[in-house]
């Protein structure tokens, strides 16, 4: 039935930007977001990588929604999501590995990332391949942008600089011309400021993390968005193994 709707790539698209973003709207991935904020090369840097994996992972389990066995679905996708993140972890090593350091155990934990789950059984697993491309794409540019939002302010208020890092990260496939960074650390000390070490910290994350939700919330009222939520309990991606949908104990319709 869901193949038979006229489906809208533009919506399907920009959902995951403002509308669904699945870190400001939807409160999924916090973890990696709260830990890979602290500035905007970190943060820029995973959420490519999970935009990488959320897309493949998505083409690959939309072909194969018909072939796989509904009550082996989640072990599926899991098998599925770890190929494409090995094959993202060793390119990173290769490719980048100073980010692959800052990153760390991150990086390979994009396997249980409850935004690329959670998309398998909300929408690749029911919809046609380019269709699940585009809603990849869409919400894994929500999650950078989120991410680069998060890693900016954290990054200018508790350390003083925007972009540091950036050498270490294109700098072998673009010419910077010796650039690595903003630093406002002399500028402040100038007129007896210092950065705030609290935003690099996990307690300044948390700040940063609900101060954004409750400006994009904001922005998507206004807007006449309605409550962003899965819909129904087919968009856990715990519902296969969650007693309390077949009890209607989980506050879903």
């Amino acid at each position: 039935m869901a193949e038979k709707k006229k489906i809208s790539y533009a919506r399907e698209f920009s959902k995951g930007i403002l509308k669904e973003n699945p870190v400001l709207r939807l409160v999924l991935g916090t973890c990696p977001t709260l830990a890979t904020s602290t500035s905007v090369i970190n943060g820029v840097g995973m959420g490519i990588a999970a935009t990488i994996v959320l897309i493949c992972s998505n083409i690959v389990i939309s072909a194969l929604r018909k072939v796989i066995p509904s009550k082996a679905r989640i072990p599926a996708y899991i098998v599925i999501i770890a190929s494409f993140v090995t094959m993202v972890q060793m390119l990173v090593k290769a490719f980048v590995p100073a980010l692959d350091q800052s990153l760390g155990v991150f990086l390979p934990l994009i396997v249980v990332n409850c935004i690329i789950l959670g998309r398998a059984e909300a929408f690749a697993g029911k919809n046609p391949v380019l269709a699940s491309a585009v809603d990849g794409l869409g919400m894994g540019i929500g999650f950078t942008a989120a991410l680069f939002c998060m890693g900016a302010i954290r990054e200018i208020l508790g350390s003083g600089t925007f972009l540091s890092g950036i050498d270490t990260m294109i700098g072998s496939f673009v010419d910077l011309k010796g650039f690595t960074g903003f630093d406002f650390t002399s500028a402040l000390e100038k007129i007896g400021l210092a950065p705030m070490t609290l935003f690099v910290l996990p307690a300044g994350g948390f700040f940063v993390f609900g101060i954004l939700m409750a400006l994009v919330n904001k922005l998507a009222e206004e807007k006449g968005l309605k409550k962003a939520a899965l819909e129904g309990c087919e968009g856990c991606p715990h519902a296969a193994i969650c007693g309390k949908s077949e009890k209607e104990e989980c506050g879903t319709k």
